[in-house]
């Protein structure tokens, strides 16, 4: 079975990665998404915590802290774990200015 977050192709924005993830720009959405390298839905609660950590570090400096909410809920690709960080009122991120992470690997 194919998996679009297991093959990870760089076309967007990238902020992070590690051994434990990546955050990137969703192709769809414009907004940073958080990836678990694991192709599994339901990553231990310290796992989740190291995710949603970095995920909030890009979404921080891309919206302003509290300018977001972090959207966990798998639509499109329901058994591998990600979740987004979506605009204050609003769900998609195109035509919002960008304010890229400090020491973006691109």
């Amino acid at each position: 079975m194919r998996c679009d977050l297991c093959e990870a192709s760089r076309l967007t924005t990238w902020y992070h990665e590690d051994a434990t993830c990546w955050v990137a720009d969703c192709e769809i959405c414009d907004v940073p998404m958080v990836v678990w390298r694991e192709h599994a839905a339901d990553p231990p609660d310290p796992v989740r915590d190291h995710l949603l950590t970095e995920l909030r570090a890009v979404a921080d400096a891309r919206f302003g802290t509290g300018g977001y909410r972090v959207d966990d809920h798998m639509r499109n690709i329901p058994d591998h774990y990600h979740a987004h960080a979506r605009p204050r009122g609003g769900f998609f991120g195109h035509g919002l200015p960008r304010k890229p992470a400090p020491d973006s690997p691109q």
